[in-house]
């Protein structure tokens, strides 16, 4: 959920928890958190649509869980996003989570036509704390079954007060639960449940240059056919 969750949390989109500041631990992990369901080789694949100028602008989306890993003791799972860009092309990203306090330890993505790049984890604690605020805006409402492309599921109702969204969990979908999710300016549907989730991340990975990044969007520009 480069979304409401993350991804309001992942992204997405979504990426790290509180820590302790000031000397004082005050991480307390929002409710919502208990949705994430991982199952390595299981996601689900949405349709979302975000409004701009009054037209809705349908895309797909998969989020589905492609590895395990420790991390400090902890089990941290490898959820991957694949979406398509304004162009139709591929984007592909993972980020690897761990689930007893919902902290997101590190970062991949491969745009279209590139290598796989790690980016930084280095969120400034201000930016940890939004994060972790806006997922402590949501608050459960009670339960009812929703219809969706997917099937009926009787779902775990969400609202969020502050900006108008709500969604609907379910524990049958891995990872986030999600079936359908409603805000102000774009929603997200569930069309599929996913089975066999590969890991789409190929060759090396190479950490994250900015300028080298900047040189290649240049080239790309450059090799763009003139009007």
């Amino acid at each position: 959920m480069k979304r409401m969750i993350v991804v309001g949390v992942c992204v997405l989109a979504f990426s790290s928890s509180a820590r302790p500041q000031l000397g004082m631990d005050i991480f307390k992990k929002p409710s919502i958190t208990k949705v994430f369901h991982p199952v390595i080789g299981k996601g689900a694949q949405y349709e979302t649509a975000s409004k701009t100028g009054g037209d809705a602008k349908p895309h797909s989306m998969e989020i589905g869980i492609v590895g395990k890993e420790s991390v400090d003791g902890k089990d941290g799972y490898w959820m991957q996003f694949v979406s398509a860009d304004d162009k139709g092309q591929t984007v592909v990203g993972k980020s690897l989570i761990t689930i007893d306090d919902f902290q997101f330890r590190r970062m991949i993505i491969q745009p279209p036509g590139q290598g796989a790049m790690e980016m930084p984890m280095n969120m400034t604690a201000r930016s940890r704390q939004k994060i972790d605020e806006n997922m402590n805006d949501w608050h459960s409402v009670g339960t009812e079954s929703i219809s969706v492309p997917a099937g009926t599921f009787s779902c775990e109702h969400w609202k969020n007060d502050k900006n108008g969204s709500e969604a609907w969990t379910s524990d049958k979908v891995t990872p986030f639960g999600m079936i359908k999710e409603v805000g102000q300016n774009s929603s997200m549907v569930l069309v599929k449940i996913l089975d066999s989730v590969p890991d789409r991340i190929t060759g090396p990975v190479k950490q994250f240059d900015m300028q080298q990044m900047m040189q290649q969007m240049q080239q790309q520009r450059q090799q763009q056919p003139k009007p």
